[in-house]
Parts: structure tokens; sequence; C-alpha cells
């Protein structure tokens, strides 16, 4: 519930014209409710872990991937867990690290950028959005300290530029654009080398799909932390594509089609006496 005064009324800072950011404006009002600013309990703290994100550009935007799989030590803590979300119309955004801050820092991030746009009237750059986002990370630099990181991957339609861009990220708040392709997480050193052989400036939307679910299957053959594609239980990674049109979830359908491809093709490698 809102607070109020006693007539009713809202408080003076709902009121009051300020920034367009959402993040600065709770700063102000009630610090408390930013995630960097509670306080965490001391000890061992055993919490969910996402894992590996991987991202490339195509001609005409950008995809991004991740497993399902989050960790706990040495235990599966969930095998559906979501890694890859819509920050806005024209931008995905991908988590690693600490899964519950994450998906708190997420939804806070889409919240930020949907504030922007109602306060403004118009959409944030895309180089403006990553920036938000490397200030919010920075925010939550004291629990990154204590273990508690979180280590997005970010991505998205450039409208001015008319190209896809991808951002990564420091606990610190560094922001870096990456070109051409990224992945981070426990498995992102398998995944970047299977970006390295794949990846090529050319590929359409429907080849970098195959590119990137490839790239969570070699994650998944060497880091225990990756979950690759599931059959029996039909899961599959998240899987998105943003383009001018916008975000678009790849379907399951889709998906088990370019699995099919990807071990396909290691079969026929095999009989030929090729490495798979």
């Amino acid at each position: 519930m809102t607070p109020s005064d006693s007539s009713g009324r809202l408080p003076h800072a709902f009121t009051t014209p300020g920034t367009p950011s959402f993040v600065d404006f709770l700063s102000g009002y009630a610090p408390d409710l930013l995630p960097g600013r509670r306080p965490v309990p001391v000890g061992d703290l055993q919490t969910p872990h996402a894992t590996t994100i991987v991202a490339l550009t195509f001609d005409g935007g950008v995809v991004m991937a991740g497993d399902r799989r989050a960790t706990m030590g040495s235990m599966i803590a969930s095998r559906r867990i979501e890694k890859v979300f819509p920050a806005d119309e024209f931008s995905a955004v991908g988590i690693a690290g600490t899964a519950g801050l994450a998906i708190e820092l997420v939804r806070l991030f889409q919240l930020e950028l949907e504030h922007y746009e109602k306060i403004e009237g118009s959409l944030l750059s895309l180089d403006g959005k990553a920036n938000r986002l490397a200030t919010m990370i920075r925010g939550n630099l004291g629990l990154a300290m204590q273990g508690l990181a979180v280590v997005p991957l970010f991505g998205g339609y450039d409208l001015d530029l008319g190209v896809g861009r991808i951002f990564s990220y420091d606990v610190t708040g560094g922001r870096y654009e990456e070109h051409g392709h990224h992945a981070v997480g426990s498995g992102s050193v398998f995944a970047r080398g299977s970006l390295k052989k794949r990846w090529r400036p050319d590929l359409d939307a429907d080849a970098a799909v195959r590119v990137a679910v490839e790239a969570l299957v070699d994650a998944a053959d060497d880091d225990s932390a990756t979950g690759g594609p599931d059959r029996s239980r039909r899961i599959w990674p998240v899987v998105a594509t943003v383009t001018q049109a916008g975000y678009l979830r790849v379907s399951d359908d889709e998906l088990a089609a370019a699995v099919d491809v990807v071990e396909n093709g290691r079969r026929s490698a095999r009989r030929d006496g090729g490495a798979a």
C-alpha cells in the first residue's frame, strides 16, 4: 500500500516533479527497498545460482539464450529456472550469479525502463539502458563482496544504428560492449569456444538460434552446473531474438528442431570419424 498522510493524500515525494529514474527516486524516498541496501545475515549462505547465458548478433538483431538449471552447491536447485527476460520491447537481459537477487534486479530494471518511458514519453537509447543497468549493478557491490554477486548479460536492437548490440558487466558495474558474441556464467568458457567456431556476421535469425543452442549444449557437456536440453522432461533453453520488430521468445517446437539439427550433425560427424 502506498504511504499517505492523515488526509489520505500521497506524500510530497510522489507529487513533486523529479528524476525520470525510478531507482533514483527510490534511493531518496525508501532506500531500504533497494536490493543492495538490505542487510545480509552473517554466515555461510546456500543460495541457488543461475549459470550459463550466451548472446550473439546476427543480420538484423541479437539472440540471447540461457540454460534452465540452477545449482546450490553440488545440488540441482531447479531444472526449470528462467534466465532470459525482456528488459523492454527492444532489449533482453540474461542473468548469472545469485538467482534470487538477479531476478529481483531484472524486475527493478524492467520497472526502471518503464518508468523512464512514462515520464519522458520516449524510449531510452540502448546505450542509456546499458548505463542504467551498470549503475544498478554497482549498487549491489556490497552484496557481491559477501558472495552474492549478480552478473547479467544485456543485449538489444539499437533503433538509431539499426543493429543488434551486446553488453557485459563485472560486479563493480563496469560496462563493456562485446562484438559478435559473448557468454557469462559457469559454462561460459566452453560456450565461448563454441561461439568462436560457429558465429559468422552474416547469420540469419534461425541460424543464430541454432548457434546459441549448440553453444549451450557444448557448455553442458563440460560444465555440471549447466543443464542441456532435456527431452524426457520437455525442458528446452530459454531463447529470444530482439529485432526491429521487438522481443520475441523462440517457441519450444522451434528449439526442439534446433536441438535435432545439432545432435544429427554430431552423429554424422561421429560416423565419419570426426570429433563430436
